[in-house]
């Protein structure tokens, strides 16, 4: 169970490294991504090494026993290593990284020492070798060590990730850090838990429940928000794109077949439709610019008086004020479209079938994306009966 588990998430965690590294990649020039790449790494080969089949594996590969846990941990200290410099770099502290990263590698170092000599049998512990060898000192210094390094990895990226959330207002970049701060909290938790099983174990009362039980499990969840820290900022828009551009596709199809010349090619980013989810965003923003196209172009074609019935069944209807607008715009584009196929002109015809909503660039989208959810709705159905009644009589 615990190698189903632990690889399914070292799977996991790999792909988001191979994610981040391609971003990287085209951006070298950003240090904390690469940074967070090698961090994210670290957590990874963490759930890599926790499976039991592959940290004995690792072990016979070598020949001592055990090893697989310094690598384990060395990885573990990669990532709060990673964390301090991070912190020292967001804080603009007169501490250079690189004096952290030495006196980091000195501590390891010995930490590393003191596992070789204290290591006292050759039995293997993956699951229990905090309690396995409490009462060794080389190796309890080698613990203590790391859940020093760890610690203070934990606390200074937890502080400065709540800090910046809260000057970021909502923004995926703000959900991501409060996840990590998150993760890392949940992070000193476990160092907590291990060091009360430490200073039970001297006292000669052993809890393995809480060193072997309670702070796996907790450093498990706190790597996966971790990982989920490091993801959401780069996965949440895309997942937004999609969404936006779910429900925007039947409104583009509709409207471009009417309007053919607004639409251009899909070749502009490589995009040839055998991968749904390329190029989410510019799709998106694609579909958003040709919509607003055609509402420009058949403006001439709507009723000047359009907008106002629109407004007038909405409120009788009870929408809020976001749904309203939305209503007005899509009952305007339809019956502009249905003016244009006919070839009627209305006299006076009306200024824009847009309604200023005054959002940003993102709810902009999302107000389009309302428009193309009640755009066949049965109340617009309504207004285009009212305006094709007094249409009808004008003629007569």
């Amino acid at each position: 169970m615990f190698d189903v588990v632990y690889l399914c998430f070292g799977a996991a965690a790999w792909a988001i490294v191979a994610y981040k590294a391609r971003a990287w990649f085209r951006d070298r020039q950003n240090a904390d991504l690469g940074l967070t790449c090698v961090m994210t790494a670290g957590v990874a080969n963490v759930f890599l090494l926790s499976a039991p089949s592959v940290y004995r594996w690792f072990d016979r590969l070598v020949g001592v026993a055990n090893l697989a846990m310094v690598l384990l941990y060395s990885s573990v200290v990669v990532f709060a290593t990673g964390a301090l410099v991070l912190m020292l770099r967001w804080t603009g502290s007169a501490v250079r990284p690189r004096t952290v990263v030495t006196a980091v590698g000195a501590a390891w170092s010995v930490a590393v020492i003191g596992f070789a000599v204290g290591r006292p049998d050759a039995v293997e512990h993956p699951r229990d070798f905090s309690t396995a060898y409490a009462d060794a000192p080389g190796v309890v210094t080698f613990l203590v060590l790391y859940l020093a390094i760890f610690g203070s990895g934990l606390a200074g990226l937890g502080v400065l990730c709540r800090r910046y959330a809260s000057t970021l207002r909502g923004s995926w970049l703000a959900r991501g850090l409060r996840v990590l701060a998150a993760g890392c909290w949940l992070g000193l938790a476990y160092c907590a838990c291990k060091v009360i099983g430490f200073l039970f174990s001297w006292a000669g009362r052993d809890l393995p429940w809480l060193s072997n039980g309670v702070a796996p499990l907790t450093a498990s969840v706190a790597a996966l928000l971790v990982l989920a820290g490091f993801a959401i900022p780069a996965l949440g828009p895309r997942v937004s794109a999609w969404r936006r551009l779910r429900r925007l596709n039947p409104l583009w199809r509709e409207v471009t077949a009417q309007a053919p010349e607004v639409a251009m090619p899909m070749g502009r980013h490589g995009w040839t439709g055998w991968w749904p989810f390329a190029d989410l965003e510019w799709r998106a923003n694609r579909q958003m610019a040709e919509i607003r196209d055609v509402q420009r172009g058949v403006r001439r074609h709507v009723e000047a008086e359009a907008l106002e019935i629109a407004r007038v069944k909405g409120r009788t209807a009870g929408l809020g004020d976001w749904q309203l607008v939305a209503f007005m715009e899509a009952a305007a584009l339809r019956r502009g479209l249905l003016n244009q196929a006919a070839g009627r002109l209305p006299v006076p015809g009306a200024d824009s079938v847009v309604v200023e909503t005054g959002a940003g660039p993102g709810q902009e989208h999302e107000h389009l994306a309302r428009v193309a959810d009640v755009y066949h709705q049965p109340l617009v159905d309504e207004v285009l009966e009212e305006l094709g009644g007094r249409t009808a009589a004008q003629r007569q």
